[in-house]
């Protein structure tokens, strides 16, 4: 690995799926200002996901909707008359 490419706040983080209730720990440098008690009961910062390989069709071959900011709700509306 080449040395002095990452960022400074490169750290363990916490990932959390929201549409799968999924938890992962990682690396990242993404701010974020939430924490979570991980399974060997250190804290870590923690970072919500809408979507990941665990809710994703591709990765678990379920075609499932995810609609949190009402898209398919907007694009029905928006197409209605056609």
């Amino acid at each position: 690995m080449k040395k002095d490419i990452h960022p400074a706040s490169y750290r363990m983080v916490v990932f959390q799926d929201l549409s799968a209730n999924e938890l992962f720990l990682s690396r990242s440098c993404t701010p974020t200002k939430d924490t979570i008690k991980w399974e060997d009961g250190k804290e870590y910062p923690l970072i919500k996901l809408e979507i990941s390989n665990k809710s994703h069709p591709f990765f678990t071959g379920k075609m499932k909707f995810v609609d949190t900011a009402g898209r398919i709700d907007k694009f029905n509306k928006k197409f209605k008359k056609a």
